[in-house]
């Protein structure tokens, strides 16, 4: 039991009045009145209130959180008692939640319900429990408040943001994914699997006729080819310490599951397989599969891998890649590439490359392209300048003898690389090299 300002109030005012018994004795018996009446209503309504039953109380949350995504957390209060009840509402979130709009005052009217909504935002993944409700309810006559915390354990996972997922989606259907730019590519005449037979268009190349059906049918009839499919995609995804890098609100690691994601969900619509691999950290293995449905599967094996503090070792990922999956593939290595790596890097990737087609992945921090934009004003800071612009050009270079073995790389800031690697997966589907 809480005393309420209303109570608090009383007995100030009670103190003051009681300087006039002080001077006129008279008084004082009045005033013993006053603060006996007092005393017997303020006993009275904190004993009401303590018996009062406590509201009845359901969370609803949202079947999954993206991550950075605010969403809507619903409680329903059900009134136990047939008088109105003036309370104060806190819900107890997980800390690695932002909540809005708490607490929340409302007054419960009997035979109903009241839904109280507040807004959080996920800052990490994984799985997150609320645990507890804080109640304050407030007597009748307003000088007290009943405090109380009910237990209520409900959980929620947080998963990478499936926006861009569901962003690619929306476009694919109206044919407008230059918006999220990605590139589309015309399909080739040769070297792709057969699709069907149609009517010859005007600019179909003339070694798509098939003069066989042109023949029989008396009219010009194109053969018509579509991307070669059940193809197969890996990605080996570096969990080590450079992974927790963060320019914005999400770290390196983050993006990564993001781009994962986004490409494996345009790959399995082109009918390919998808698997995962990962290393420098907790070790999960998901060999190639194909089907739509395999995206939800892939959600759930990754929305509570985080990265550790672990050095990248590139070599045992390639070994263990090769022993676990023999079948050639698109290999897609994430990482956050240093100019020392190259001892590496280079002979893993050289391993990975006799069997499969190697993509090397790597997120360059923004912070630093920032820092060679700012002007230089004193000694200090151009020694900073010189160290960032020398610490690029060794990177640069790191990067440069991966291309110069034959390696496909990409070198992009992380809000870059989902659209990167999507465009990349295509551009190697509409040149046959998988």
């Amino acid at each position: 039991m809480i005393p309420a300002r209303r109570l608090l109030a009383g007995v100030a005012l009670l103190a003051l009045a009681g300087i006039g018994p002080a001077f006129r004795p008279d008084l004082g018996a009045l005033w013993w009145g006053g603060l006996a009446l007092f005393g017997l209503l303020a006993g009275l309504d904190a004993v009401v209130l303590r018996r009062s039953p406590l509201p009845s109380l359901q969370r609803q949350l949202p079947g999954s959180l993206a991550l950075g995504i605010p969403d809507t957390v619903t409680l329903r209060l059900r009134p136990a008692g047939h008088r109105p009840v003036a309370i104060s509402v806190y819900d107890h979130c997980p800390p690695s939640m932002e909540c809005d709009d708490l607490p929340r005052h409302v007054n419960l009217l009997p035979g109903g319900h009241t839904d109280i909504t507040y807004r959080v935002k996920p800052l990490q993944r994984g799985a997150f429990r609320f645990d507890v409700v804080q109640l304050r309810l407030r007597s009748s006559l307003g000088l007290w408040l009943r405090d109380c915390r009910i237990g209520l354990a409900d959980t929620v996972r947080v998963y990478p943001n499936f926006a861009a997922v569901a962003k690619y989606t929306l476009l694919a259907a109206d044919n407008r994914l230059s918006q999220m730019g990605i590139r589309k590519h015309r399909r080739r005449g040769e070297g792709q699997d057969f699709h069907q037979l149609r009517e010859y268009r005007q600019g179909d190349p003339l070694r798509q006729i098939d003069w066989k059906a042109s023949s029989r049918l008396r009219k010009l009839i194109s053969r018509e080819y579509q991307e070669e499919r059940d193809q197969e995609i890996v990605f080996l995804l570096d969990c080590g310490y450079r992974m927790l890098a963060q320019d914005d609100d999400l770290s390196h690691f983050d993006h990564s599951l993001n781009a994962i994601l986004l490409l494996a969900y345009v790959a399995l619509r082109q009918g390919d397989g998808v698997g995962f691999a990962t290393f420098s950290g907790e070790e999960r293995w998901l060999p190639p599969v194909k089907g739509i449905s395999l995206i939800n599967h892939l959600f759930n094996q990754l929305y509570d891998l985080q990265p550790s503090s672990v050095a990248p070792d590139y070599a045992e990922a390639a070994t263990r890649l090769l022993l676990r999956h023999r079948k050639r593939a698109l290999v897609v290595l994430v990482t956050n590439l240093r100019d020392e790596d190259n001892a590496d890097l280079l002979p893993a990737v050289q391993l990975l490359k006799r069997r499969h087609l190697v993509l090397v992945a790597s997120m360059r921090e923004q912070i630093l392209e920032q820092e060679l934009s700012r002007p230089i004003s004193d000694f200090d800071q151009a020694l900073r300048h010189a160290a960032t612009r020398d610490y690029l050009q060794q990177r640069d270079q790191a990067v440069d003898a991966l291309r110069a073995g034959g390696t496909l790389c990409l070198d992009v800031v992380p809000q870059a690389l989902s659209v990167s690697l999507v465009n990349q997966y295509l551009d190697l589907k509409a040149s046959g090299r998988l």
